[in-house]
């Protein structure tokens, strides 16, 4: 793999007198899945929160090899971070077109801005036949391929995809997770949080296990899916 394109070192977010991320030491290269897996409550939002800049940091992250620990978030995102959010969070009373020309806000490159439309509607059929509708009378699963498709059109270099497959029947995280395959194989970095540990391993190169805010483990995905530790403990084997 070519070098990083986030570093942290020493990654500390505290929520009062929580402390909920201790002392991160990760890595996510150029075209890489990587995938943060762990309990409820382990820290494998907050952390992707810290990535996009919506919670304070202690410590270092770096971003192309550049420290933006202080970067504010619209700037992250104009420099290529991305975040599809747990719980969708599509603009409830705005169409599927406007969601998606809201993803794109940062941009001015109108022809780019068309050709990624026109991907992220290739992609998610779905959204074609549905783009004057509410996003918020969708269902689940329409919702969840509106939030990466507005995530994708912000152009990013990362993207952050947190519980991707929550609350969705299992025809549609199949679908959404071979869409994550097609954007990877496509060039596309992303850091996958995802609570169905199975189905994040099988399509990630490497993994790291949060408890309580620490890394307790890391491999790659091959060597965790077969770890009698991993299986027992967040594989139901």
């Amino acid at each position: 793999m070519s070098s990083a394109m986030i570093t942290t070192e020493n990654l500390n977010v505290h929520y009062g007198s929580i402390h909920a991320l201790k002392g991160l030491n990760f890595e996510v290269h150029q075209g890489e899945i990587v995938s943060l897996i762990g309990a409820n409550g382990a820290g494998k939002t907050t952390t992707l929160r810290a990535i996009s800049g919506l919670v304070p940091v202690t410590g270092s992250l770096q971003f192309e090899g550049h420290d933006i620990t202080k970067v504010p978030v619209y700037k992250r995102v104009e420099l290529g971070i991305a975040q599809s959010p747990e719980g969708r969070g599509v603009f409830p009373l705005m169409s599927v077109q406007e969601n998606l020309e809201m993803g794109a806000y940062s941009r001015k490159d109108k022809a780019g801005i068309k050709k990624d439309y026109e991907m992220c509607l290739d992609l998610f059929p779905r959204l074609k036949e549905r783009l004057w509708q509410m996003a918020g009378t969708m269902s689940g699963g329409e919702q969840q391929m509106l939030a990466i498709s507005r995530a994708l059109m912000s152009k990013p270099k990362i993207l952050l995809l947190d519980e991707p497959s929550l609350g969705l029947a299992p025809l549609i995280v199949a679908q959404i997770f071979e869409i994550i395959k097609k954007l990877n194989q496509d060039g596309m970095t992303i850091l996958l949080v995802e609570q169905n540990a199975r189905m994040a391993l099988k399509i990630s190169h490497r993994a790291y296990v949060l408890e309580t805010g620490k890394i307790v483990m890391q491999d790659s995905a091959a060597n965790l899916l077969n770890n009698d530790e991993v299986r027992k403990a967040y594989l139901g084997v």
